[in-house]
């Protein structure tokens, strides 16, 4: 198994746990952006957002971030297809985060794929025992 795949479909605990101290190097004025599904309430993903990219999802109606490792607006399904449709989005106490709502368009919103569709979200592994364990449904719940 290469080592993305190891990292996204293995069983062995790899907190990045130096993310957010990488993020800060770089320069980037971005907050972190929690994105919930507004009818399920899972939480799907966490991508970072900049002035540019919000204004792109409000904007647009579509969930919008800044990638900090390619430096460039993200628009989430692009490429993909698997767009999310942003409801609404909201703004914690103190103003340092946000909170996308979003409707699926797509298969799901993860990167990754189960049975070769997008899962439905990021959050489709458990801590159990020491070492990573899936869970069901990693796919668009029914």
């Amino acid at each position: 198994m290469d080592i993305e795949n190891a990292l996204e479909e293995g069983a062995e605990i790899r907190l990045d746990f130096d993310k957010l101290a990488r993020v800060a190097k770089t320069g980037h004025n971005v907050i972190p952006a929690a994105v919930q599904d507004v009818d399920s309430k899972a939480v799907l993903l966490i991508g970072y957002v900049n002035e540019r990219a919000l204004r792109h999802a409000l904007e647009h109606r579509v969930a919008t971030f800044w990638s900090t490792s390619r430096n460039e607006l993200w628009i989430k399904g692009a490429t993909s297809g698997d767009m999310l449709d942003l409801i609404d989005v909201r703004v914690n106490c103190e103003q340092n985060s946000l909170l996308y709502l979003v409707r699926l368009s797509g298969e799901g919103s993860c990167h990754t794929k189960v049975n070769d569709r997008s899962r439905y979200g990021c959050y489709y592994r458990s801590i159990a025992n020491g070492k990573l364990e899936f869970v069901e449904p990693d796919t668009i719940p029914e």
